[in-house]
């Protein structure tokens, strides 16, 4: 099964995401999986926290699976809004455990996260632009709020991909640290969260994260209209024809949305 749930002690939800053979990388069921689970993760009462992870330590996910054509299936933004959590307020913590390969869509889904722990190695970033793509599960509208207009413009606008130590001097990540502790410090920090009073947990995550849910809420028709131009454009096919053939892509002309 592509994203893996299971109960730990204490009131603790694993949610794995398994497609080691794609680098972890998310498909239409997978999307649909995830779309699903959190409001089944939100309405149950035994769950307290959920720990977030990749299937192995070389990716925890590579964002969406290009070679699935998902830009063209029907209803897929509202789908990937509701499975990265774009716009929709998760009244439970999250902890993400980092290893290895954080990227794109990936990385927008552990921006759901409220704490992240990740390995200093871990490769991160949303390298979307480099290939005629914008970040639209949530890194383009939220990133500045999180870490600071400059900061994310930095990644946002190069591509660049950063290690788990650089992202932890940024505010991207709650703390990095070899990649053999991940899942441990990751761990502990669930649990602790565990211990402590699942009303006033969830009463101040609504306090200090609601208000920003529902201002992308609104803001996301508007960004919609934007990324359909984007994947209208020249550069788009482009972009995806050179990565999944493995070249460089070529933006000979100055294309405008």
């Amino acid at each position: 099964m592509p994203i893996i749930v299971s109960t730990l002690e204490g009131g603790i939800a694993s949610v794995k995401i398994s497609n080691i053979a794609r680098r972890n990388a998310l498909d239409r069921d997978m999307f649909e999986c995830l779309a699903a689970l959190w409001p089944q993760l939100a309405a149950d009462e035994s769950v307290r926290v959920v720990l977030l992870q990749g299937d192995g330590s070389k990716f925890f996910c590579s964002g969406a699976d290009l070679s699935a054509d998902l830009e063209s299936q029907q209803g897929i933004d509202e789908l990937v809004s509701r499975a990265l959590l774009k716009t929709q307020f998760f009244p439970k913590p999250i902890v993400a455990a980092i290893q290895g390969g954080c990227v794109a869509g990936g990385l927008e889904l552990a921006m759901a996260a409220d704490i992240r722990i990740a390995a200093n190695d871990a490769k991160i970033g949303f390298p979307e632009v480099c290939w005629g793509i914008m970040p639209s599960g949530g890194a383009a509208m939220k990133l500045a709020d999180q870490i600071g207009q400059t900061f994310a413009l930095d990644l946002l606008l190069t591509g660049r991909i950063i290690s788990g130590a650089e992202a932890e001097r940024i505010a991207l990540v709650t703390c990095a640290c070899p990649d053999d502790r991940v899942l441990a410090l990751a761990l502990e920090r669930a649990q602790k969260i565990a211990t402590n009073s699942s009303v006033a947990v969830q009463a101040t995550k609504k306090c200090a994260l609601a208000h920003r849910m529902r201002r992308y809420s609104s803001l996301e028709t508007q960004e919609r209209a934007v990324v359909a131009s984007v994947r209208a454009s020249g550069d788009f096919r482009e972009g995806k024809a050179a990565f999944l053939e493995k070249r460089p892509p070529d933006f000979h002309s100055n294309r405008k949305m």
